[in-house]
């Protein structure tokens, strides 16, 4: 990008942020898309045996790994937003270009302006993911997942196999047609310790209601022995119906912490779980303010300091192992915070803290300039 001298310098200003800010977007989207699209590939690898062996369609399988997306945005892109703006910076440098908007008056802090734009752009996007997107997807694939679980049980029975559905239902089919009706069918039935059952019948077939495979039985018995008494009581009957033991289980999902809203999380007064809620909420409203801060260390790297024809990489890679320390820092506060409420600040200050003190340090060195420029007798253009 060629700049004239004289007074068109005056209208470089959003000239020269467009310029940076377009080559920051494309950037950013490239290497987030890449990065999303890699690791979702690898994470969609463990679901495709499932999805093979037992015959589920390809929507099934989008639907399910698609729900991961969300998450996958959130821990990418404070990362990717840093390294983009990182080496982008550090490019411009090599290229002389800073040097050009340095001469043409431009303080530090005036040329970290398109980074902080775009730093603070990922900033909202990881606000609506972090506030809804992340917990909708995180409950939406539980419930997937477990109605894919609940179907693959149903067609686990195998004829003349002693089925295990579950930890306490035992099925067994002497044949299976084509069509899935079974013939001779036998269940042991021992969810509840108190009523154990045997239930014999002479057909059966397996439906699925809402997602949850039952046993349709026909022509059959019900033998259960009273511990009161010790008698065996037999109920014939001409049509029963059986749900499996996870079908069982699954019919009221308890969303975790990390599914709740961010108003069910603060408002959790009196359970148990409040300090963990209240951790997991705080963590959810400062996660965003880290992209703005990782950005800030990258362009503090660059734009602070004297400039080196050789290149310099002592600076690049003290930010990278910033990032890294502030990453592994984040874990530990989280996990402090989660058994202590005292410590809950901690997030908040770890998350701000860094970004507040590189924008510190851009505004002083941009004073700093000033004063020099005073002291030399020339003014900047």
């Amino acid at each position: 990008m060629a700049i004239s001298k004289g007074s068109s310098l005056r209208y470089s200003p959003p000239l020269l942020d467009r310029y940076v800010l377009r080559q920051l977007t494309v950037a950013l989207c490239a290497l987030s898309g890449g990065a999303v699209a890699l690791i979702w590939l690898i994470q969609s690898l463990h679901f495709i045996p499932v999805i093979v062996q037992h015959g589920l369609s390809l929507t099934v399988f989008i639907e399910l790994t698609g729900l991961l997306l969300p998450n996958l945005l959130t821990v990418i892109l404070p990362i990717s937003t840093f390294l983009v703006i990182l080496f982008a910076y550090q490019r411009m440098a090599q290229d002389r270009e800073l040097t050009v908007m340095k001469a043409a008056g431009r303080s530090p802090l005036e040329l970290a302006r398109p980074g902080i734009l775009c730093a603070s752009a990922v900033v909202l996007i990881s606000f609506l993911l972090t506030l809804w997107l992340v917990p909708a997807s995180d409950y939406a694939f539980r419930k997937k997942q477990m109605a894919i679980t609940n179907r693959v049980a149903a067609l686990l029975i195998e004829e003349g196999v002693f089925t295990s559905v579950g930890n306490n239902l035992t099925v067994y089919v002497r044949s299976r047609d084509a069509s899935g009706q079974l013939q001779g069918v036998l269940i042991e039935d021992d969810r509840d310790p108190k009523t154990h059952a045997t239930v014999l019948a002479e057909r059966g077939a397996v439906i699925m209601v809402n997602d949850l495979p039952r046993v349709v039985l026909y022509n059959g018995s019900r033998q259960q022995i009273d511990h009161k008494t010790g008698r065996l009581n037999v109920l014939t009957f001409g049509r029963n119906t059986i749900e499996l033991a996870s079908a069982k289980k699954s019919t009221h999902l308890d969303r975790t912490a990390e599914e709740l809203s961010l108003l069910q999380l603060l408002h959790s007064d009196g359970r148990p779980e409040h300090t963990k809620f209240l951790a997991e909420a705080t963590h959810r409203l400062t996660t965003p303010f880290s992209v703005f801060s990782y950005a800030m260390i990258a362009l503090v790297a660059v734009l602070r300091g004297a400039f080196s024809r050789h290149g310099n990489i002592t600076r690049p890679l003290t930010a990278i192992f910033t990032v890294v320390g502030l990453l592994a820092l984040s874990l530990i506060v989280q996990n402090l915070a989660n058994r202590t409420p005292g410590l809950t600040p901690l997030i908040w200050l770890q998350s701000l803290l860094p970004g507040l003190i590189g924008f510190g340090l851009l505004a002083r060195a941009g004073d700093s300039l000033s004063f020099s420029f005073r002291r030399s007798g020339n003014r900047p253009s």
